[in-house]
């Protein structure tokens, strides 16, 4: 953690030797660590405190409860030994359950079948590329109750399946202010799978570049313009 002012925005909740803290997200990935998504517990993270819970203040659409129960069950796996792998199938299973009982699903379903994914998770069309590339700002806490539990930031239709064609989304937890770094490493990320690069590479360039626009923000339009968006 650097110098500046600590990342803590307000506790929220104590729940049993826990506090549960809402956190500035935006400043962990600028500073800390760029992996740092909607929250985190102390084996994850370990500049967390051990008795901390973390969410980033950008998660919204009310999935505070979820992010809990799932980072008590992960957290107490994890200090039993259980690698983050494994701990965070088993967290993953019991948040799947409490967005089902919350009533997420059936707002992207009809009848039990699943909609168009457009059709219930966008909200926003941010712009339409020259080739012909829509960038969609969609509705988060769905997608991840519907479709991928650990989707966070954006994504594409080179790595998601449920993503249509020609399309990248970026998630509506993320303020306008930082949207630009995650449409950087989505474009940048999709163009370089367009080429041939496997996701693990097009990947770990893209967190690369995004870093380094997060520490030099003169560079991200130029950056942005590299890979389309003009």
């Amino acid at each position: 953690m650097t110098a500046q002012a600590s990342p803590h925005i307000s506790l929220v909740e104590k729940r049993g030797n826990f506090e549960i803290w809402i956190v500035d997200g935006s400043y962990i990935r600028g500073h800390v660590d760029e992996e740092f998504t909607n929250f985190g517990q102390h084996f994850r993270f370990p500049f967390i405190p051990m008795n901390e819970l973390w969410i980033d203040q950008e998660a919204q659409h009310d999935e505070r409860q979820f992010f809990i129960d799932h980072l008590l069950i992960e957290h107490r796996l994890m200090k039993g030994g259980m690698r983050y792998a494994e701990a965070i199938v088993e967290a993953d299973r019991q948040e799947r359950k409490e967005r089902r009982r919350a009533g997420d699903v059936r707002k992207a379903t009809a009848g039990g079948t699943v909609l168009p994914s457009g059709a219930t998770m966008h909200e926003k069309l941010w712009k339409k590329l020259e080739n012909g590339v829509s960038v969609w700002i969609v509705n988060g806490r769905l997608v991840r109750s519907t479709f991928d539990i650990d989707f966070t930031e954006g994504g594409h239709d080179k790595v998601y399946e449920f993503v249509p064609g020609d399309e990248v989304w970026i998630d509506d937890a993320i303020v306008e202010q930082e949207r630009g770094y995650i449409l950087l490493h989505e474009l940048h990320e999709r163009n370089r799978m367009l080429s041939g690069w496997p996701y693990s590479k097009a990947h770990a360039e893209s967190s690369r570049i995004e870093y380094r626009c997060r520490h030099h923000p003169d560079e991200l339009h130029d950056a942005l313009a590299a890979e389309g968006w003009a």
